[in-house]
């Protein structure tokens, strides 16, 4: 594709929002507003203390969005590399100079605000790896040698978040790599092996992951083993799903989260709290 194609400096302010897909904006705004409800709920009818940070930052983020919206593409382009490159460099830096906290060091120190660069380095990843196959024909993404360097720029940063520790992250960074590499055309088949060879050197890794890493995982296979203990949230949240049926208790009358069965329902639980609300059709209607 052309550069030449790309450009909107030409273009009106007015005429680059035109071009947003508002449809899409409706979309976000009603999923942020079924999360912001939720929050309100989880809080028992009060917007204090998560439903309003929460409406803070999503406004926060809905400015950021349109402020890439209306940026010329061609400036991405031209500074994938460079934005991949410098948070790449804070990744390395966090190694040396990283701020700690409850166990991980994650945080570089900017003063007024501790800076997470594993959080910005979804986004420049995407844009870099965007970048480069962007440039490549379909012919060059076949070719093994041609991964090499895609495969690195998702690895390294993973490998560098994994050592914060900070597992989540660092799969979620594989994950998004691994899906800009099927969007670009890259065989299934080579997934495939790549899947293999993980699970494979599975054995391998286990010793390396920390304690409470291990427990995740085996919490997660079998959250019975310990009812009381690591496994309490994810029993009480099966418990919660299936308690709200078809159509859900309704609004803010879901005992399972109300009544403390679920101490962090604000968290990744929210979706929880949806579907014992509002049952199996509210949970497949998000």
């Amino acid at each position: 594709m052309s550069l030449i194609g790309l450009n909107r400096t030409d273009m009106t302010l007015l005429q680059k929002l035109w071009q947003v897909q508002w449809f899409l904006v409706f979309v976000l705004l009603v999923i942020a507003g079924i999360g912001i409800a939720m929050l309100y709920s989880a809080a028992n009818g009060s917007f204090d203390p998560w439903a309003t940070r929460q409406m803070a930052r999503f406004a926060v983020g809905i400015v950021l969005m349109f402020i890439v919206a209306v940026t010329d593409i061609r400036f991405l382009l031209r500074h994938a590399y460079s934005f991949y490159g410098i948070i790449l460099a804070l990744l390395i830096g966090v190694e040396f100079t990283g701020v700690s906290g409850m166990g991980a060091r994650r945080w570089i120190d900017l003063g007024l605000i501790n800076l997470q660069p594993s959080e910005l380095m979804k986004i420049t990843m995407v844009l870099a790896l965007a970048r480069y196959f962007h440039g490549a024909s379909v012919e060059e993404v076949h070719q093994p040698l041609r991964l090499i360097p895609p495969v690195l720029m998702i690895m390294v940063p993973a490998a560098l978040v994994l050592r914060q520790p900070d597992l989540g992250t660092a799969l979620m960074l594989v994950i998004a790599g691994g899906a800009i590499l099927f969007l670009a055309g890259v065989r299934l088949w080579k997934f495939g092996l790549l899947i293999t060879a993980g699970l494979i050197s599975a054995p391998l890794i286990w010793p390396f992951l920390r304690g409470y890493q291990q427990k995740r995982v085996l919490t997660f296979l079998n959250p019975e083993s310990d009812p009381l203990g690591a496994g309490y949230h994810i029993i009480q949240s099966k418990i919660a799903l299936g308690s709200g049926g078809l159509f859900g208790k309704g609004f803010l009358l879901g005992p399972q989260s109300h009544l403390s069965f679920l101490p962090e329902k604000q968290t990744d639980f929210i979706f929880t709290m949806l579907a014992e609300e509002f049952g199996l059709i509210g949970g497949l209607t998000l």
